[in-house]
């Protein structure tokens, strides 16, 4: 039997860097909603079961009602009331997902460059070693500096990755590791330091520098670029 697999898409944040009066996740990319995107790619991937949508409480009905119907996507369970936090979001929603599940795969929904490569070699690196992460290589040297300016080291960058999403993960350990995180007062930015604080393995998949979270007006602007330079064939 194959492994039932749960896309948890966080997009309950309210993009007040974007500047732009709405949640971020609802500006158009391409003349389509910012979130659609990431969200068609996790239905055409046929390694991906169903897709649990968390957004703002005041969103919940829009998102039912307009967005899922309107790009037929199918694949959404869910659509449920994010946190304050993203990680009570993702939270919420690994919660939501039937116990039966196996993996739960978390991706931001600003983050519109997803790939259908990097959802599967994601996975099959979970179904290995339990979880694992898209991530990119540093490319910069990197310099550790106190609080005053001033360099207190020069860091290793082969050893250093700048983590992105999917980031995929055995629901149990998933749970787990948010359920302690709370419970220890921790504010995490990424769902892999949860599972790391358990002294678990997370393993790395190598994304894309197309692959941006969509945060501020220049990334919506480099958004359009990368769009426009795409091909049906290397958007899949």
């Amino acid at each position: 039997m194959a492994d039932w697999i749960v896309a948890v898409v966080p997009a309950a944040g309210r993009g007040v860097r974007m500047g732009a009066g709405v949640p971020k996740q609802f500006l158009t990319l391409g003349g389509v909603p910012l979130l659609v995107h990431s969200l068609q790619t996790f239905e055409a991937a046929h390694i991906i079961s169903e897709i649990i949508l968390v957004v703002p409480q005041d969103d919940c009905q829009y998102c039912r009602e307009d967005i899922v119907p309107s790009y037929g996507l199918k694949k959404v369970s869910q659509v449920i009331a994010g946190g304050p936090r993203r990680q009570d979001s993702v939270l919420n929603g690994v919660q939501a997902a039937n116990s039966a599940t196996d993996i739960v795969v978390v991706h931001d929904a600003v983050r519109p460059f997803v790939t259908l490569k990097m959802i599967t070699q994601v996975v099959e690196a979970t179904r290995n070693h339990g979880a694992a992460i898209v991530a990119m290589p540093m490319r910069d040297t990197v310099k550790r500096v106190n609080g005053e300016g001033i360099i207190k080291e020069t860091l290793n960058r082969e050893e250093l990755w700048l983590a992105q999403t999917p980031q995929a993960f055995r629901r149990d350990v998933l749970l787990r590791a948010h359920q302690q995180g709370e419970a220890d007062g921790v504010d995490a930015t990424d769902d892999a330091f949860l599972v790391e604080r358990l002294g678990l393995t997370v393993a790395i998949v190598q994304g894309s520098s197309d692959n941006i979270k969509v945060t501020r007006p220049e990334d919506l602007h480099m958004g359009e670029a990368i769009l426009t330079s795409k091909t049906p064939e290397t958007c899949s």
